[in-house]
């Protein structure tokens, strides 16, 4: 099997859990091969992402690291073998990697929070809003993977309006509401679409007033991704230089807590499409 040359997040989550597993009882990767009956330099390269494994093999290195929890197992279990191409994987190589990566997540998620304090979620972006986004980068990017990349995150809408639609819950701040990216005819249609898909059964959107008094993670951008076990979650933190990723089980403790702070001080759902119509009559 030749290595993979750019493991994707998810790949890499994978190995990251299974290192984890054979970390915890103190086996080394040179053993756990030898009792796999594997090449001594397998176990690292599945770790890494280079290498995928068979369900089979899967389960028996879960036997050896004495591993016990099915869930865990089973959703591993469901993240081997050959990997099928994605919607995403037609953009590969025209606009970033953690693009396709983050649309990965999403596509297999549980369910997703996000916290937006400046930005309107990605997922429920129009066509508009985002080309007007886009055109604002410095440098200025070529025309095609703008158009690109506002085809990809139109896509990405399906996690949530297909059937069954992926639970998700948004905390928008009311700063990125009253942005008017775009122009007011713009902005105005970008506010209506809020208003449509927090309709929706599988949506709740919570908007953070400019009235509560500070809470955590003021200013950032990231997503909690839920996965079929709590171990495999994910989350994903916009900076400058594109996304970071976090797994490790601490982290996403910390980052669980947080967004519940931050859930206690936003509107509920109804207050919150109240202030949204607000903030559009005024466009």
């Amino acid at each position: 099997m030749a290595p993979r040359q750019a493991p994707t997040i998810r790949q890499r989550r994978f190995g990251a859990e299974l290192r984890r597993l054979r970390d915890a009882i103190g086996m080394s990767a040179p053993v756990a091969a030898e009792r796999l009956g594997a090449d001594r330099t397998m176990i690292s390269n599945i770790e890494s992402g280079r290498f995928g494994i068979s369900e089979e093999r899967l389960r028996r290195l879960a036997s050896i690291y004495e591993c016990d929890d099915s869930e865990l197992i089973d959703a591993l279990a469901a993240m081997t073998g050959g990997r099928s191409r994605g919607w995403w994987d037609e953009y590969r190589g025209k606009i970033p990697s953690d693009f396709l990566d983050v649309a990965e997540l999403e596509h297999h998620a549980t369910s997703l929070r996000t916290l937006q304090t400046a930005h309107i979620p990605g997922l429920f972006q129009t066509e508009d809003h985002a080309r007007a986004l886009f055109d604002l980068f410095v440098p200025a990017l070529p025309r095609l993977e703008v158009e690109l990349r506002i085809a990809h995150r139109l896509t990405r809408h399906a996690v949530v309006a297909n059937e069954p639609g992926v639970p998700y819950v948004g905390l928008i701040h009311e700063a990125a509401l009253r942005m008017r990216i775009g122009g007011r005819k713009v902005a105005r249609a970008q506010l209506d679409r809020l208003l449509e898909e927090s309709e929706r059964p599988n949506v709740r959107l919570l908007v953070i007033p400019f009235t509560a008094e500070g809470f955590p993670m003021a200013g950032d951008t990231m997503m909690y991704v839920s996965a079929a076990s709590p171990h495999l979650d994910t989350v994903e933190v916009d900076s400058p230089l594109g996304a970071v990723f976090f797994d490790a089980p601490a982290q996403l403790a910390n980052f669980r807590r947080r967004l519940d702070l931050v859930e206690q001080v936003a509107l509920n759902p109804n207050e919150s499409r109240d202030l949204i119509l607000g903030i559009a009559g005024e466009l």
